[in-house]
Parts: C-alpha cells; sequence; structure tokens
C-alpha cells in the first residue's frame, strides 16, 4: 500500500488534465463530472499537499452531486485523505466505501491508515512523554538551584 500511496502523478498529466478542466469551463462555463473526476484524480496523486485537497474538494463535491460514480469518488476520497495523514477521514471514507460494496483493495488501504494513524499517535505520545520529562527534570533543576540559594543565604 505503501508503493501504491507514494506512487505520484506524471506533471505532464495533471498539467493536461488541468487545462481540459479549464477550457471546459472557459468555454461552457460548466465542467462535465468525467473531467473533474480525471483532474480530481491527478490532484490526489500529486507530490503537493496543496493539490492533493484541491482534488479531494472537487471529489466531495462529485460525491455529492453525482451519485452514479460516488464508490470511486468515494475511494479517492479515502486514498487522497491517507496521503495527505488525514486518517480520519481516509477511515471514513473507508468504512462508507465498505457499506456499499466489498472490496480487498479498499481493506488494504483501511487496514493501512489504521497503521499510521497508530504510529502517529505512538510518536505523539513518545514527543508528550519527552517533553514531561525534559519539564520534570527543569523543575527539578530549578528547586535545587532554590534549595542550595536558600542554604546559602543562611
Amino acid at each position: 500500500m505503501d508503493e501504491l500511496l507514494n506512487d505520484v502523478v506524471p506533471q505532464e498529466d495533471l498539467e493536461r488534465f488541468e487545462k481540459k478542466y479549464h477550457h471546459e469551463l472557459e468555454l461552457d462555463g460548466e465542467v462535465t463530472s468525467e473531467t473533474k473526476f480525471e483532474y480530481a484524480f491527478c490532484l490526489v496523486r500529486s507530490r503537493y499537499t496543496n493539490d492533493i485537497r484541491k482534488g479531494i474538494m472537487i471529489l466531495e463535491e462529485l460525491a455529492r452531486t453525482h451519485p452514479d460514480g460516488r464508490r470511486d469518488y468515494i475511494y479517492y476520497l479515502a486514498f487522497g485523505n491517507a496521503r495527505i495523514k488525514n486518517y480520519t477521514e481516509g477511515l471514513k471514507y473507508c468504512k462508507a466505501f465498505l457499506e456499499i460494496e466489498s472490496n480487498d483493495q479498499v481493506r488494504s488501504l483501511e487496514e493501512y491508515i489504521k497503521k499510521q494513524s497508530d504510529k502517529e499517535i505512538a510518536k505523539g505520545m513518545a514527543v508528550a512523554g519527552g517533553a514531561a520529562l525534559v519539564l520534570g527534570g527543569i523543575l527539578g533543576l530549578g528547586i535545587a538551584m532554590a534549595r542550595n540559594k536558600q542554604k546559602r543565604d543562611k
């Protein structure tokens, strides 16, 4: 799953679908759902977080307004959220997909997200524990210095 999530869209593909998206928008004032999906699909596979977020926004709009492609939109919403480490949302979309149909790739993505989320929680706990130790050490040092000063002042 790491390999799939780290696969980045070629820049020329992203540019091609971005150009198509903007061309339709300028020409008709509206973009087809197919073009929106193609562009969002490229965006969620971009190396840039802002692109991924933009792709997620387009996919969310598509999922709300075009129920016929909802399955694909939901999968790439889970995928995009996993790429930007928004694990809570990623899991939400995996569960929504699995309510529609059973799918091994989505189950694999769900497991990956759970593992990554657990790792992030463990890192957070380690950082908090380390910070508590440092704070305790500083506090202990401060108390020792204050006592030492009191002894000298007597």
